[in-house]
């Protein structure tokens, strides 16, 4: 196991950064451990565990700054939890796949970036019901086949169709996040028992940068830092993806 501390230092600056945008962090909880030669056994439960934590912090934050409209998001999750169960069981060719999603983040975050200083005004999320039940199974799709929340792909989307302002995506990919990681985590409770001594250290570490992401999200940043916030995130996942297993 790698030093507990140095990862501590590197969960703590991801949950930060994925908090203000309302993400939890996973791509970059399991791209530090992967840097530092984390066991792949080890990986994935405790990215998820954290995952929970930061989600969950970053929801009830966002939900009390008024950014969260929990009836809007339902038709989202009721199609990506089955559909990330699907995902997590499919294989494809990961040297086409994941760079190819790659790609389509980094272009997401470059947009993201270019355009932040146009924001429009806050809205609340609202999509038709149809179209965000699909959405949401093509997110759950892709969260189980990525190993992630599904949040990276979820927040892109809300702002490109014009579903939600940013700060509603935010707190409605929080909370997006925060379902699909505890289906994912029910889904391998076998995997529990590979969670590593220094979680505690870990958890204490997310949790503070979970809070303080959210507070910097959902009241402190104006808009167009949020957005910025989100292309580094978006750019982080993307390279992970073109360059990680």
């Amino acid at each position: 196991m790698p030093d507990p501390w140095l990862l501590a230092a590197l969960f703590l600056a991801a949950a930060i950064l994925y908090g203000s945008v309302g993400h939890a962090g996973a791509s970059a909880y399991l791209a530090s451990m992967a840097l530092l030669g984390v066991a792949p056994e080890v990986m994935k439960p405790t990215a998820l565990v954290l995952n929970i934590l930061v989600a969950g912090i970053v929801t009830v934050r966002f939900a009390r700054a008024g950014y969260l409209r929990p009836m809007a998001l339902l038709p989202f999750v009721a199609g990506s939890v089955p559909a990330a169960f699907i995902g997590g069981g499919l294989t494809l060719p990961a040297e086409v796949y994941r760079p190819l999603v790659g790609v389509v983040l980094l272009l997401a975050a470059g947009r993201f970036g270019m355009t932040a200083s146009r924001a429009a005004e806050e809205s609340p999320l609202l999509a038709p019901w149809p179209a965000a039940v699909v959405a949401g199974a093509g997110i759950g799709l892709l969260a189980g086949l990525t190993g992630t929340g599904g949040g990276i792909f979820l927040t892109p989307l809300l702002l490109v169709a014009g579903w939600a302002g940013t700060r509603f995506a935010a707190g409605s990919s929080a909370a997006f996040i925060l379902a699909n990681s505890v289906a994912g985590l029910a889904g391998n409770l076998g995997a529990v028992g590979s969670l590593p001594d220094a979680l505690p250290l870990w958890l204490g570490a997310v949790a503070i940068g979970g809070f303080i992401g959210s507070e910097l999200g959902s009241r402190r940043l104006p808009v167009p830092g949020v957005r910025r916030a989100l292309a580094v995130v978006l750019v982080i996942a993307g390279l992970k993806l073109i360059f990680l297993p």
